[in-house]
């Protein structure tokens, strides 16, 4: 099991479990019948459950917040944690005591796990009716009716070419003002802790002007933001054939920031290997294109890195993060960290932590290392280090930076930040919240704001996560 660090500094689970996302829309009584899907993991499956949403829709099914009137039930899984199995595991044993009262019902399992634990699913726990890989999204219709015969309905082959960039998502549990724009599919890195080369295949560039349209329709249906993602960003490259143009990540970056002047861009997840001056010269040249990269380092030993098969050493990271700061600086920067890999030493986790001290992240996402099957980590090393050590150096890495969390809030205390806002506070009707340029949370009073506006908001105080303060005059 591993554990995740959020922005608000509280130890989390990232399968987000029981959260639906649920489609919104006034006219979902006009479908006979009806569909519920809950996802799991990383943006990139939050981002596939709105193409599947769409896909659905298209063949007549529409959402509903209530799985008991739900005709079919799909759950979108990760293969990247091991809690994340457990939890799907225990509501797809949920859903077979619905399917008791109602054979009819079909439950599906969507994404990562797919592949891997297919016969499990199927055919020794019988826990669903449906397997279906990410890269099998288009033949759902044909699936359904397959398992509506009584059928075990699979497909699980992984596409060389498959992007979905002639489908339009349907923004599922959508606030109107931050969409997610997926570029780019699979991963080509091969890093030795890692199953997504296996479970999502080879890297496939999305068509540019297809992203470049569903960020223009976003923008017009009144979307203020968009994130860029992908397994790896950086490595987007794409061979535009009638106007004979090559286009970078960086130039994807300069065509969606040209969209307008009034639509923020983000992208997740550059591998530090490959983020280059380019990109970091376009951040800096379009106040839009948002000054906040998340660059997962893994480890701050370079043994561990080179067992990790990251590609690149303690020293080169360091120089990535000075070039960052000295091109864009002010930029918030988070990473992701795993404690506890095959062989780590105390001294590898003493260079972690003070690769933590030299960096000081405004976010980052920590977890102990939880061995995946078939990942290349699995077959070659030993996962020989105790789990109450794992746990208790992911509990020193925690401590750590919710110091220097807290130090990145109180540093912005009497700053003025340009925020977008996305809402009502959590805490508050009488307050708004929204993000930072750096991707702060920042609330301040409602007054006449409304969201999806920008205002400029001066900071009087915080929260280890939370930016506290009052609207100035724009």
């Amino acid at each position: 099991m591993m554990e995740v660090l959020s922005i608000d500094t509280k130890v989390h689970d990232e399968s987000r479990q029981g959260e639906a996302y649920l489609l919104q829309q006034a006219n979902a009584s006009q479908f006979k019948k009806h569909f519920y899907i809950e996802s799991y993991g990383c943006a990139m499956n939050f981002a596939d459950t709105e193409v599947v949403a769409s896909i659905l829709q298209s063949n007549g099914f529409g959402a509903t917040k209530n799985v008991e009137q739900a005709d079919l039930i799909f759950i979108n899984t990760c293969s990247i944690r091991e809690k994340a199995e457990l939890t799907i595991r225990k509501r797809l044993t949920e859903f077979r005591s619905l399917k008791k009262g109602n054979p009819a019902i079909l439950v599906g399992v969507l994404g990562c796990m797919a592949e891997r634990l297919k016969s499990k699913f199927l055919e020794e726990e019988k826990l669903v009716d449906m397997v279906v890989g990410p890269d099998a999204y288009r033949t759902l219709p044909d699936l359904i009716e397959e398992a509506g015969t009584g059928q075990k309905a699979v497909n699980v082959l992984l596409s060389r070419d498959e992007t979905y960039s002639d489908i339009s998502p349907i923004r599922l549990n959508s606030n109107g003002v931050t969409a997610f724009v997926s570029i780019m599919r699979g991963c080509n890195n091969m890093c030795s802790f890692c199953v997504v080369p296996f479970t999502r295949g080879r890297e496939r560039s999305r068509d540019a002007n297809s992203i470049i349209k569903e960020c223009e329709e976003l923008f017009n249906n009144g979307y203020r933001e968009v994130t860029l993602l992908g397994q790896n960003v950086d490595s987007y490259y794409w061979i535009d054939e009638q106007k004979d143009e090559t286009v970078t990540f960086a130039m994807l970056l300069e065509k969606t920031a040209l969209i307008s002047p009034l639509l923020r861009v983000r992208f997740s997840t550059s591998h530090p290997k490959d983020i280059t001056d380019e990109v970091l010269f376009t951040i800096a040249k379009y106040e839009n294109i948002c000054n906040y990269i998340h660059l997962p380092v893994q480890s701050g030993s370079s043994r561990v890195l080179q067992l990790m098969n990251r590609t690149y050493t303690r020293e080169w990271y360091i120089g990535k993060v000075n070039r960052i700061r000295e091109i864009l600086p002010g930029c918030g920067l988070s990473t992701d960290m795993i404690t506890g890999f095959c062989t780590e030493t105390e001294e590898d986790h003493q260079q972690s932590l003070s690769l933590m001290e030299y960096c000081q992240y405004d976010l980052a996402y920590m977890y102990f290392y939880s061995e995946r099957p078939g990942t290349l980590a699995e077959r070659r090393y030993k996962d020989d280090i105790p789990e109450d050590i794992k746990k208790r150096r992911l509990q020193e890495m925690i401590d750590l930076h919710r110091i220097h969390s807290l130090q990145s809030m109180q540093n912005d205390v009497g700053k003025t930040f340009k925020v977008l806002i996305e809402g009502i506070s959590k805490k508050s009707n009488d307050d708004l919240f929204g993000r930072s340029d750096h991707n702060k949370v920042v609330v301040f009073p409602k007054e006449n704001y409304k969201k999806g506006d920008y205002v400029h908001v001066k900071v009087e105080s915080c929260t280890a996560g939370t930016l506290i303060g009052k609207a100035i005059n724009n």
